[in-house]
Formats: C-alpha cells, structure tokens, sequence
C-alpha cells in the first residue's frame, strides 16, 4: 500500500470508528480517550493527503468538535467549530450548516444562551438553502437534536 492509500484507509477507518464510540448511549473514560484519539488521528490522515478537500476538513474539524462536545470541552469544541466554518465552502450551505450546528453544540456546552440560538439559527438559515431534501433533512435531524437551553 503506498502512503496516500494508507493514509486514506486510516482517515476513513478511524472516522468510523470515532462514530461507532459517538453512537454508544455511555463511554467508559477509555473509551472516551480512544474516541478522541480517533477523531483526531482521522483528520490528520486526511490533512496529510494530496487530494485532500476543503469539505474533508471541514467534515474533520466538525467531527472533532462533536467529540469535544461530548467531552464537556467546549472552548476547544468551539475552536474546532470556528475552523470548521472558516475552511467550509460559503456555497455550500450543507457545510456552512454543520459548522454552525457545532458551534451551537459548543456554546451549549459552555451555557451560552445567545451564542447557541444565534448559531441555530444560522444552521437553520443555511439548512433551508439545502437544494436535496434527503441531505436537508439530515442536517435538520441533526439540529433538532441540540436541547435548547432554559
């Protein structure tokens, strides 16, 4: 296998195995430190890789971000929801709409009222723009997972 293969089969492998550990309802801290290390080696991969793409690190950085959430971080949740945004195609709303929905997800975590409804309601704004209903429908699945705050 030569390097771009190798470092394409662990960026995908450990994406996926970050998702198996995002799916468990609870994590031991073990699993936990393993779910964070995945997230993080999977965007490394993919930053490593010649033909890497924008929508690859930005789907990454979002992907870490959810991690962070879950693991109560939410400053570096949100850092990594900024540079999620920052490298997401402005015409792509699908993107841009997830960047926001890890931003509001961080300011959840941080108990930030303000910031989490203004970030929702750039993640709807953009999920509305979404042409294929089918991915439209996922991003909003997704946003109406985010509890909002009292």
């Amino acid at each position: 296998m030569n390097e771009s293969a190798a470092h394409r089969h662990f960026a995908v492998q450990c994406f996926n195995g970050t998702w198996d550990l995002i799916n468990q309802s609870e994590r031991t801290e073990s699993e936990s430190a393993q779910m964070l290390i995945r997230s993080a080696a999977s965007l490394w991969h993919w930053s490593e890789r010649d033909d890497c793409t924008p929508q690859n690190m930005s789907i990454g950085y979002w992907q870490m971000s959810r991690v962070l959430v879950l693991l109560g971080e939410a400053n570096l949740a949100a850092r990594f929801g900024q540079m999620c945004l920052q490298v997401s195609p402005a015409e792509d709303p699908f993107l841009v709409g997830f960047a926001y929905e890890a931003l509001a997800r961080a300011a959840l975590v941080a108990g930030d009222k303000i910031e989490m409804d203004r970030c929702l309601t750039e993640a709807t704004m953009r999920a509305g723009q979404v042409t294929d209903a089918d991915i439209r429908k996922a991003l909003e699945a997704d946003l109406a997972t985010i509890a909002p705050m009292p």
